[in-house]
């Protein structure tokens, strides 16, 4: 996956989705649903890597976010 700024990091861990997807789509000229790929593969990777910088759990993050 090409580098993304991090901004897009601090965004997923803390809930601004709609900034993160779009940092992603500025970053790899993308379209929204493959935004989103990247969107969820890389809250994957910080679930693994970093869990303590998460304040919510998996089934709480995003709750209310429908695209």
């Amino acid at each position: 996956m090409e580098q993304m700024p991090e901004s897009v990091d601090r965004d997923i861990l803390e809930h601004r989705i709609i900034a993160a997807l779009r940092t992603i789509r500025e970053t790899l000229g993308c379209t929204l649903h493959q935004a989103l790929d990247v969107f969820a593969q890389r809250y994957e990777e910080l679930r693994r890597d970093r869990p303590d910088d998460f304040d919510v759990s998996r089934n709480e993050y995003g709750r209310g976010f429908y695209s």
